[in-house]
């Protein structure tokens, strides 16, 4: 694994992206849908990107741990599959809104609660191109030196502080002046 401390693969219209290109601070999460530690981050970065507003543009990357976390990467296929219907942040916000529900049968429940199409859902599930997508993402994780979940890029240099409220809104507002 690389040692990396920067973010190896850019942000690109590839990502799942919230916020604006221009704006002065951009945080990439690497993070996991079962990941309690991720579930808790999750409500910090909303927390932030009010606060922020367009000074912030937020980019999460899948990177299911599967080994820890059973259900992982199913939840990110769900996420995958809810992207190709125009619903990536809706099904991201639902699944860690509601992480201590997450099992595979809650997901097509979801899925069908968000209004995506069924079909089209099973068969973006069934056809592999949402695991490829994982996999890309994973992998430029990786590469960056990415080993845990979450795991935060400011401005393409990783962050190694606390993910707390406080503290990541400081580095964030640090980076802006950069």
């Amino acid at each position: 694994m690389n040692d990396s401390t920067t973010l190896t693969s850019p942000v690109s219209e590839h990502d799942h992206i919230q916020g604006h290109d221009d704006a002065p601070v951009t945080l990439v999460e690497y993070g996991d849908y079962q990941c309690p530690y991720c579930g808790e981050a999750h409500a910090v970065i909303k927390r932030l990107q009010k606060a922020l507003g367009k000074k912030l543009r937020f980019v999460f990357r899948n990177f299911p741990l599967t080994q820890a976390h059973p259900y992982a990467m199913m939840a990110a296929e769900t996420a995958e599959a809810a992207a190709l219907q125009g619903k990536f942040w809706e099904m991201h916000d639902f699944i860690f809104e509601n992480q201590e529900s997450l099992e595979p049968e809650a997901l097509p429940a979801w899925a069908n609660e968000l209004g995506l199409d069924m079909k089209k859902f099973a068969a973006a599930i069934k056809q592999g191109n949402v695991v490829k997508r994982i996999e890309e993402d994973r992998a430029s994780g990786i590469e960056s030196g990415v080993n845990g979940t979450p795991s935060f890029f400011i401005n393409g240099a990783i962050y190694e502080g606390e993910d707390d409220y406080e503290s990541l809104r400081a580095a964030l507002l640090a980076h802006e002046k950069d």
